[in-house]
């Protein structure tokens, strides 16, 4: 059973891709962790036949179980309900699940009531505004059966924009946006009950420095994995992932059996009640990512 953590930055492909097998065994890419080929918005109406077609070839070459975690983003549920009848579809980790609401989501569970696949709700329509709508979403997802299957909430950040008739400006973080707050809240309303969130895409190619800050301030929001648009992001959206020699340390100060009740480290206070699911989120990127080199100062160029 994999985690969020696990996911790292998850490469979006879309699934016209000619190359489609062999990304998804793992023979290309080799940074990439995790991928999810969509079947939405980045596939046009009168393509869906043959991104289908495309993705019905290639999951019978799939290898039964791989390192590289393999997601569909289905258009809807009727998508769902045909891809799930393709042979090989039970070698996919799971399924991405578009513009997800009160209302839709009983439509995709329904779908997979027989099978046992994972599901990475996106959070993306006018309801993510309403607070009410997102607590009774939260409530929909905590049922039994359902939590279980949830592996993170993805945010989408550029759909939210568009309902705002923005788009991020050059230079700026999401976090310097309106989605700043919003982002905080959904936090706050959805980690507490034990989910995952993932953060949105940046979408400027060339601004590796945005992008690196980006995700520090994901790191700071407690998000975990980043959905990616091109393969130079992967490597950058990782060496961020790395921790700290000093955050290592405490960690595992902090989970050792014998650890005080509060103690300073790194000119730190350490306060195991409080500190230990922190903790545990450190050793399991640095089993991820591993270590930041300290010699480094662009996370780009590690």
């Amino acid at each position: 059973m994999c985690d969020a953590t696990e996911l790292g930055a998850s490469l979006y492909l879309p699934a016209t891709r000619q190359d489609l097998p062999q990304v998804m065994r793992g023979e290309k890419l080799y940074d990439v962790r995790s991928v999810i080929v969509c079947t939405e918005d980045s596939v046009r109406a009168e393509d869906l036949p043959g991104s289908l077609s495309n993705l019905r070839s290639a999951l019978p070459m799939l290898r039964p179980h791989s390192d590289r975690r393999r997601f569909v983003r289905v258009r809807n549920p009727e998508v769902m309900s045909e891809i799930l009848d393709m042979p090989g579809a039970e070698r996919l980790d799971g399924f991405v699940l578009p513009k997800i609401t009160q209302k839709i989501l009983p439509a995709y569970l329904r779908q997979l009531r027989r099978h046992p696949h994972l599901i990475m709700p996106t959070l993306e329509t006018k309801e993510v505004f309403d607070e009410r709508e997102m607590i009774g979403l939260r409530k929909a997802l905590e049922r039994k059966g359902v939590q279980e299957r949830v592996l993170a909430l993805r945010i989408g950040g550029n759909d939210l924009l568009s309902l705002l008739g923005m788009r991020r400006p050059r230079g700026r973080t999401l976090y310097q946006t309106p989605l700043g707050p919003v982002i905080s809240r959904l936090v706050t309303t959805f980690k507490p009950s034990g989910f995952s969130l993932s953060a949105p895409v940046f979408e400027y190619l060339s601004d590796i420095e945005t992008l690196i800050r980006e995700v520090d301030e994901d790191l700071a929001h407690g998000l975990s994995g980043k959905t990616a648009i091109h393969p130079a992001q992967v490597p950058v959206i990782h060496a961020c992932y790395r921790v700290h020699a000093s955050d290592l340390e405490m960690a595992n100060q902090i989970l050792s059996a014998d650890a005080p009740a509060i103690f300073v480290m790194h000119h730190a206070m350490c306060e195991p009640a409080t500190h230990r699911n922190w903790a545990r989120r450190m050793l399991r990127s640095a089993s991820c990512f591993g270590l930041q080199d300290s010699t480094v100062t662009n996370p780009a160029a590690a």
